[in-house]
């Protein structure tokens, strides 16, 4: 016969191990679950361009990278929404407005983006935006992106900005108009899962 003490210790140590077991299940389960990511689809591949035109220059390009695509922003400040212009489209080759020169931009794909804005002020000529023609993108790390591998910028020329953008492949865009700044938005895939 087990002794009254024996069997309060055999209780104790088997609740204490049970609810050392308990413990990391119930926080595993009280951890709130990380949503599978769900990208958009329906962007599609084809030239996307607006008509409009602003003379407020081009004051930078930066670049982001989200869960589902990259992004490029270029920045306008004093342009108001619908007032900037753009053409945005896949090209076999990057060639310079004006000189026609061609612009090597690396990637399985180019996609060539046109701000309808100068990158200088229309009055004096001064740059607003300090990259050279041929040349990455001032300040455009894109390292570690999954789909843009090279931003080269092209020009400006009678009062139009010229970049290269260098895709992984032939992906699909989405061009959104903001006050002060335009977005290009390049998917990681053509499916939904991102």
């Amino acid at each position: 016969m087990l002794k009254p003490r024996t069997v309060c210790a055999t209780v104790v140590l088997a609740g204490a191990v049970l609810a050392t077991a308990a413990v990391p299940a119930a926080a595993v389960a009280a951890a709130p679950a990380r949503a599978a990511v769900v990208c958009p689809t329906g962007w599609g591949s084809l030239a996307k361009s607006d008509s409009d035109s602003t003379v407020a220059p081009v004051r930078d390009i930066r670049t982001g990278r989200h869960d589902c695509f990259d992004r490029m922003v270029v920045d306008v400040p004093g342009a108001a929404s619908g007032d900037l212009g753009y053409s945005v489209r896949y090209v076999d080759r990057l060639y310079q407005d004006g000189s026609g020169r061609h612009i090597p931009v690396a990637g399985g794909a180019v996609l060539e983006v046109r701000v309808a804005a100068p990158s200088y002020t229309a009055e004096t000529g001064e740059a607003t935006y300090p990259a050279r023609a041929g040349h990455p993108l001032p300040g455009v790390n894109l390292t570690g992106y999954r789909t843009f591998r090279d931003a080269r910028f092209a020009g400006s020329f009678e009062g139009e900005t010229q970049v290269g953008l260098g895709t992984r492949a032939r992906l699909p865009f989405r061009v959104l108009e903001l006050p002060g700044r335009l977005v290009v938005d390049v998917a990681h895939s053509w499916t939904a899962g991102g």
